[in-house]
């Protein structure tokens, strides 16, 4: 009876044991379950967080600093910036002082598109007043002042000018840039020589070329480049001259950024122009009608400090211009006139023979002739080496 007391009880026992076993097994397991929540809930945090970092440190800026009648523009990635032109000699204060508002004291890039006053006016200050890593201008000379403060300017800091080649990429913090111009030899034509770029941040970019006109456009379209962007700054402040068809269908932008000075005398942005971008449902932003404008890229979509004028206002050419123009057109009307009367410019002293379009036509001495080339020879006189007549 014992025995069999004590056998039931063992099995009571076992029961009873086998039973918590069970039931602690699932409760540890319902614990596990419980307990990884909360830890699934913080990395899915910490990732969310991250991603948030990663767009808030990937953040874009571009400024298009109201200058008046010309460009000069922003560019900011993380802690790193560069600066695109710096309008005329007397906006050098206005870009200075909209930097410093910024909090810059370096730049990694200064970019001079073309040495045009409207353009390299103010870098000169920029380059006196900022710590600068590389400065970037085209492969073409001018022999203004302006042109000369800048490379002064240049040399007082002890930098060296980087010449700009089609293709080559530049990183600006978490952005980049891509050189798209110049792509050809363009003589005496500066706006053509601009530097143009291509900046892009993530799936956004921009595309700014300064006042290259439609054979540059040409050349650059013919390059090969991707040129599909969101933003167009247009070349040459809303000049005709410029954005023509065939490279506003390559940029195919949804945005448009026109930097002109209010009643400006050059009639910018011209009619022609905004015609072209209203047929194509870009959305325009101006600086005579709004002031600095400023994009905003997280890399996927981008917003202004403004909305998109409304006006399609047209600028018009004012009398000043109009009278340059015509005097221009007559001096060219006249001076054709008198190359076509004129067969040869002789100078009396050096017995040498020009054409009326040589570049070293003699200041005295001179002789103007209607004879032959072999006339002019059989007169003792040899051809000029430079104009080859």
């Amino acid at each position: 009876m014992n025995k069999t007391r004590k056998s039931i009880i063992w099995l009571l026992a076992t029961l009873i044991l086998m039973s918590c076993f069970g039931m602690s097994g699932c409760s540890i397991g319902k614990n596990t379950l419980i307990q990884d929540t909360p830890a699934i809930a913080e990395s899915s945090n910490k990732d969310a967080d991250l991603v948030k970092a990663t767009k808030t440190s990937s953040v874009l800026s571009v400024h298009f600093i109201d200058v008046g009648q010309g460009d000069s523009i922003l560019i900011q990635s993380g802690d790193h910036d560069m600066l695109v032109d710096a309008g005329e000699n007397d906006q050098g204060d206005t870009v200075v002082t909209y930097l410093h508002s910024q909090g810059i004291e370096k730049l990694d890039y200064v970019i001079g598109t073309h040495p045009h006053s409207d353009h390299i006016g103010g870098l000169d200050d920029v380059i006196n007043n900022f710590s600068i890593d590389k400065v970037i201008l085209p492969p073409v000379e001018n022999t203004t002042k302006t042109y000369e403060d800048v490379l002064d300017a240049i040399s007082s800091q002890g930098l060296k000018v980087t010449k700009p080649v089609a293709g080559d990429t530049y990183k600006l913090g978490y952005a980049s840039f891509q050189i798209i111009a110049p792509n050809g030899n363009y003589g005496d034509d500066l706006n053509n020589w601009s530097v143009g770029i291509k900046l892009t941040n993530g799936d956004n970019s921009f595309v700014m070329c300064g006042d290259a006109e439609s054979q540059a456009e040409a050349d650059i379209c013919a390059s090969g480049i991707n040129l599909s962007a969101d933003v167009l700054k247009l070349g040459h402040h809303g000049s005709k001259t410029s954005t023509s068809g065939a490279f506003l269908n390559k940029v195919n932008p949804e945005y448009a950024v026109i930097s002109c000075g209010m009643g400006n005398s050059y009639g910018h942005p011209h009619k022609e122009t905004l015609n072209k971008l209203h047929s194509k449902g870009v959305k325009i932003l101006r600086t005579d009608e709004q002031g600095t404008v400023i994009a905003t890229s997280d890399g996927t979509d981008i917003t202004w400090s403004t909305q998109p004028s409304t006006t399609n206002k047209a600028g018009q050419l004012t009398g000043t211009q109009e009278s340059a123009k015509e005097a221009k057109s007559t001096e060219a009307t006249i001076a054709s006139a008198q190359a076509k009367a004129i067969t040869y410019v002789l100078n009396t002293k050096t017995k040498k023979f020009h054409l009326p379009t040589c570049g070293s036509l003699p200041t005295t001495n001179r002789e103007n002739t209607d004879e032959s080339r072999d006339e002019v020879i059989a007169d003792g006189y040899v051809p000029c080496k430079k104009c080859n007549p």
